[in-house]
């Protein structure tokens, strides 16, 4: 770390290598494509970069940046697509729990599902269910209101499970 505080190009490449993996599969979960996720870790890389010095040392040095990962992503998603809050929407959906029966499903076909999403409905269920944001922080990092988070995550757990059983309906037809 030492190294690239003073701006050590070996040291950086060497920080590189050892988190890029990582932090694009962060970009992934929030990102249209591979491209565009890419793009977001060289992004968040320079800016690892020139901030590194601001890291104190409190909590994982991991975790500050996989922060600049997804904040990174955010600000490209709020800057791309335009959120339109629907707050009457958790009145006209009722917000059940979405439920999908466990099959083992691999892991690239989750993620190929995820990014199916509607880019606002991506944002929201990454958010609070593959990195533990809660929908007020949601609403706040989005400028939507709560239950519009709470709306957009309910209808991206069902369109992931239509998903979901159109591919193990593929997969059995397959199969046969």
């Amino acid at each position: 770390m030492t190294g690239c505080q003073n701006f050590d190009l070996k040291a950086q490449r060497q920080l590189f290598d050892r988190y890029a993996k990582l932090l694009l599969s962060i970009s992934l979960k929030y990102c249209n494509s591979m491209a565009d996720a890419e793009d977001n870790v060289q992004d968040s890389f320079i800016e690892i970069y020139h901030t590194i010095n601001s890291f104190k040392n409190k909590g994982s040095f991991e975790g500050w940046m996989k922060r600049i990962a997804i904040n990174k992503a955010i600000t490209k998603f709020k800057k791309n697509c335009k959120v339109v809050p629907l707050d009457t929407a958790k009145n006209l959906y009722p917000i059940t729990e979405v439920v999908i029966e466990a099959e083992e499903i691999e892991m690239d076909i989750v993620l190929q599902c995820i990014q199916n999403l509607p880019p606002q409905y991506r944002m929201v269920f990454s958010l609070f269910e593959l990195d533990n944001y809660n929908h007020k922080e949601i609403a706040e990092l989005l400028g939507i209101s709560e239950g519009t988070s709470k709306s957009n995550l309910h209808r991206a757990k069902l369109i992931l499970k239509e998903q979901i059983i159109h591919y193990r309906q593929n997969r059995h037809h397959g199969a046969s």
